[in-house]
């Protein structure tokens, strides 16, 4: 896969990239996004959703600090954009925490399109139907294979899938990869999964094959991350680093670190 080409077609478009997430880690988003090239909005309020939704190239939806409220804007913006035809990514953030979380992930997956979800292993496995309880938004261990999981939830729902971890998995209908970059200090801040999130949207906005447009998106994110941690003493230092090593990046850092296979 020729992963810088997807960056550069990013840097080179700027798609605009509608949001509806974390409160707690809006601003994190917005940066990545800015940093990579693109353009972030970030309007909720469900009476322009649906016309911001209509200027943006991908439409990023994220549950993590949501109400009901929030919920039916995310609905409106996502029609928006399966009327458009731009994709839709939904981070399932915290599904298998609460049953509110689970009945609203639903209502979205059952109402609407979504191209992309994406979470970490315990919140994807809940999406799935596996019977596992998230620990707030920690994920925890999952028995059964997640590859599987992922390949499964893919089919059901027709659309690309997304586990996050210590190794990342992106699947569909047709294939899939292993994305291994990556830190640990990546662990040690809050935001770097809702900032992955916006990175794919980011990344799907300019490339069609929505897993190709995932993997890179992941790889090139992990690869800023293991350059951040090298310069870095400890999470804050870390975190400004991360946003310098993701606008940085060229061609010759992602191909000498990029750890990524097709199965």
């Amino acid at each position: 896969m020729e992963i810088y080409k997807i960056l550069e077609k990013v840097r080179k478009e700027k798609p605009l990239i509608h949001h509806l997430t974390n409160w707690v880690t809006i601003y994190d988003c917005a940066n990545i996004v800015k940093v990579l090239g693109a353009s972030p909005v970030m309007a909720h309020s469900k009476e322009e959703v649906a016309e911001m939704a209509g200027l943006a190239s991908a439409l990023v939806l994220n549950i993590g600090t949501l109400t009901p409220e929030f919920v039916e804007a995310m609905k409106i913006a996502s029609k928006a954009a399966n009327k458009k035809g731009i994709p839709v990514v939904l981070d399932v953030c915290g599904a298998g925490a609460t049953k509110l979380r689970d009945q609203k992930c639903f209502e979205i997956l059952n109402e609407t399109r979504v191209d992309i979800i994406k979470g970490n292993t315990s919140e994807v496995a809940r999406i799935a139907g596996e019977e596992v309880h998230t620990r707030g938004v920690d994920a925890v261990e999952v028995e059964k294979n997640l590859l599987d999981i992922a390949k499964h939830l893919a089919e059901t729902r027709n659309c690309a899938v997304v586990i996050t971890g210590k190794e990342d998995i992106v699947a569909a209908n047709g294939g899939h990869y292993f994305v291994k970059n990556g830190c640990e200090m990546m662990a040690h801040i809050v935001g770097t999964g809702c900032m992955a999130a916006s990175v794919i949207g980011t990344f799907a906005a300019v490339e069609k094959d929505l897993v190709k447009a995932a993997a890179a998106g992941l790889c090139c994110f992990e690869v800023a991350a293991e350059i951040a941690d090298e310069k870095s003493s400890g999470p804050g230092s870390f975190k400004l680093n991360l946003y310098d090593a993701v606008f940085k990046l060229d061609r010759k850092q992602i191909d000498e670190r990029k750890s990524i296979s097709e199965e």
